[in-house]
């Protein structure tokens, strides 16, 4: 750091002091705020940085970018390398597989060289000319952040809805084009949620707002191609903040559908896509703690629902009558078994289930209730419905991957029971899936729950406790993880690293129940689950696969790294408090850490809608349970290992000044020589850059950060 820039600090208040590898590191000035509740006083010395215009907060953010710089020159190389060995994985020009829309074959593609995807399609037939809708490489020229958002095409196949973010906040801009003439329509319509959705008089589409303060989606409003947005209609304003409302439309394309949901409650309305200026229908009337998810064939609705059904069921009603008095079971249930998502056909039904913490795929006749399932031999893998917009058809197109089969999409006959793999993404280099080794686990926690954790690495790696390891989960609002490839990856295993992905409660992966517990007051389960699935991987274990006889260890605590983003930064927050001495390193990715403060702020970004997740803190009992485990408020005077935070000046999901604080905090109070490194993306947000190349540079990043703690030179 020169004198210039030590000077620019001093004036901004901004402290030097000798930090790790006897390196300057900056220490945030100390301007206490004293919050009280339930007669409990809690200090944030750091309040004042939550002020994204104010100069000495920007400056801030740039002493620890230089100090990040600093401390990783030496990894440059490595960096560079490292960036280049991804890149060259990916094939340069490359497309996805096409699929068929009210007589059209649509795609996208990327030329050479390309961040962004160019959308096509071709009429007919996929050797017909082609068609580009939208050149996303030329839309996203000179921006420092670029993202296309959803985009409809209307039922005469004319018209094109579209939507925009330039500046990582997820407020979408809507435009329009005509695509026989190729010409953009005028209008533009600021703060949108992205969803667009066309009626079928191919002029009308309906489109979501969002609150521009907390950015919550509570407004779907009717425009109407050519007029001013300014006299669009609105149609539904949801007053309660807990909930989030998107628009979309169903796959018989009858009806525009309004889907008003919670964590924990839903409530679905409707309006006939030939009558879009009707007021919109309820279907059911929202209740506590019953969600569901409505989609149309024919005569009948088929709800996805948890009524009286933990794990869901599928039912059907009526057309004419909807609400819950007239639902049946659409088939026999399966309590034990979680019902993920489904898809409608003609004279078929597909359900997406979770069974053993992973996702399998049921074929179900609608004329004779005849179903199986399609087989997959991995121990550990990824099976999802694809993209699949025709209902006349037996072929159902599906998604495969795992940690070691790059995504691969296949179309299967139902009648036939057969499949046929039409793409596997391609992984240049010498890419072969068999040089690698899988393995699926369950670790006993410490209540003898049973946590599920894939496993992945190089053959020739020893299980001896001497490989690196690389630790992830997630582990909130019941999203599950499940086990994908990643041709990145293949950086670390490739040089001895072992992979592991735990299932820890707070997930579906095991059911609802699963995420119950892991959730409000049951939130520490997540916390021990991934502590202890560290002790596992740390622990000698006899050997429970055929790749290996006796005794193994996957690593060492001189030797395991966590990462986990989001609210799985959260996880890895809660973790450092808890178990500090289990790691050699840490990564936390835009980390949600400062729990009490933010969800006791209803104007913070997506506050009101996640009291379901964590509790309101203006209740006692939640407000002391979320002070126990807060990351930021249990940052303590202890050695902690080495740790790397990032975040993005415009995150919408965990404003940048969580992990700012917190990073401050830690410097204050740890009591080691550690690194502890906070890495501000000024031009990005909660998913880091946008374009496939740029985002390569922060897994770069992170791998270099790893490599230079083990002492490992590329």
């Amino acid at each position: 750091m020169n004198f210039v820039q030590r000077a620019a600090l001093a004036g901004a208040g901004i402290a030097l002091t000798s930090g790790a590898m006897a390196q300057s590191a900056p220490v945030a000035p100390i301007k206490p705020k004293v919050f009280t509740d339930f007669g409990i006083n809690r200090t944030d010395n750091y309040y004042w940085l939550n002020q994204p215009t104010d100069p000495a907060v920007l400056k801030y953010l740039g002493a620890e970018n230089s100090y990040y710089d600093q401390q990783m020159a030496g990894t440059k190389g490595n960096q560079k390398k490292l960036a280049l060995e991804i890149k060259n994985r990916i094939k340069q020009e490359d497309a996805s597989e096409p699929y068929r829309d009210n007589g059209y074959y649509y795609y996208s593609r990327y030329e050479f060289a390309s961040e962004y995807p160019v959308y096509c399609r071709k009429k007919g037939s996929v050797i017909n000319p082609e068609e580009i809708l939208l050149n996303g490489d030329e839309m996203g020229t000179g921006q420092t952040y670029f993202q296309i958002g959803d985009w409809a095409v209307s039922d005469n196949n004319q018209l094109l809805a579209f939507s925009v973010d330039t500046v990582s906040r997820r407020l979408y801009t809507l435009r329009f084009k005509n695509l026989a003439t190729g010409k953009n329509y005028p209008e533009r319509i600021a703060n949108t949620g992205g969803e667009v959705v066309w009626a079928a008089d191919n002029k009308t589409v309906f489109y979501t707002k969002k609150n521009v303060t907390t950015l919550l989606p509570y407004q779907v409003y009717r425009h109407v191609l050519g007029t001013d947005p300014k006299a669009d209609a609105l149609v539904y304003e949801e007053r309660d903040n807990t909930f989030n409302v998107h628009v979309n439309r169903s796959k018989s394309r009858k009806y525009i559908g309004i889907e008003l949901a919670s964590s924990l409650s839903s409530e679905f309305r409707y309006v006939d896509a030939n009558l879009p200026t009707e007021q919109p229908k309820v279907f059911q009337r929202r209740e506590k703690d019953h969600l569901y998810q409505v989609e149309h064939l024919g005569d009948k609705f088929y709800i996805r629902t948890n009524w009286q059904a933990p794990n869901y069921r599928l039912m059907t009603t009526p057309v004419a009558t909807t609400g819950k008095a007239t639902w049946t079971d659409a088939l026999t249930r399966h309590p034990e078994i979680f019902l993920d998502n489904f898809e409608l056909f003609k004279e078929y039904l597909v359900l997406n289930e979770r069974k053993g913490g992973l996702r399998q795929l049921r074929v179900v006749s609608l004329k004779d209730k005849q179903e199986h399932y399609l087989p997959f031999e991995e121990p550990a893998y990824t099976a999802t419905i694809g993209v699949n917009r025709e209902l006349d058809t037996p072929v159902l197109r599906y998604n495969y991957t795992s940690f070691t089969t790059p995504p691969s999409i296949f179309e299967y006959d139902m009648g036939t029971r057969t499949s046929t793999l039409l793409k596997e993404q391609p992984v240049l280099g010498n890419y072969n899936k068999f040089d690698y080794v899988t393995e699926r686990i369950f670790v006993k926690s410490r209540d003898n729950k049973f946590i599920p954790m894939s496993i992945v690495y190089k053959k020739g790696t020893k299980l001896d406790g001497t490989a690196p390891l690389l630790q992830y989960a997630y582990g909130s609002y019941g999203i599950s993880q499940d086990p994908t490839f990643s041709a990145a990856r293949l950086s670390l295993l490739n040089r001895g690293f072992v992979y592991a992905l735990c299932n820890i409660r707070g997930g579906q992966e095991m059911g609802r129940q699963w995420f119950e517990d892991g959730r409000m007051l049951h939130k520490i389960n997540s916390f021990t689950d991934f502590i202890d699935c560290s002790l596992y991987l740390t622990t000698p274990q006899v050997a429970t696969t055929g790749t290996a006889k006796g005794k193994q260890q996957f690593t060492a605590t001189d030797k395991l790294f966590a990462m986990g983003g989001s609210a799985g930064g959260l996880l890895m927050g809660a973790v450092l408090n808890m178990r500090p001495d289990l790691y050699k390193g840490v990564i936390a990715a835009v980390p949600f850490v400062d729990v009490v403060t933010t969800m006791s702020d209803p104007s913070i970004p997506l506050t009101t809608g996640e009291y379901d997740q964590w509790g309101n803190p203006a209740e006692e009992d939640y407000f002391k349970y979320m002070l126990s485990y807060s990351p930021y408020d249990n940052v303590k005077r202890q050695a902690y290992p080495n740790i790397l935070v990032t975040t993005g000046l415009h995150d919408s999901q965990v404003q940048y000044y969580e992990p700012a604080k917190w990073v401050a905090k830690l410097r204050a109070m740890k009591t080691d020589k550690n690194l502890l490194l906070l890495h501000t993306d000024m031009a990005a947000g909660h998913g880091g850059a946008s374009g496939r190349f740029k985002s390569i540079d922060d897994t770069a990043r992170q791998y270099a950060f790893m490599m230079m703690l083990l002492g490992k030179n590329l």
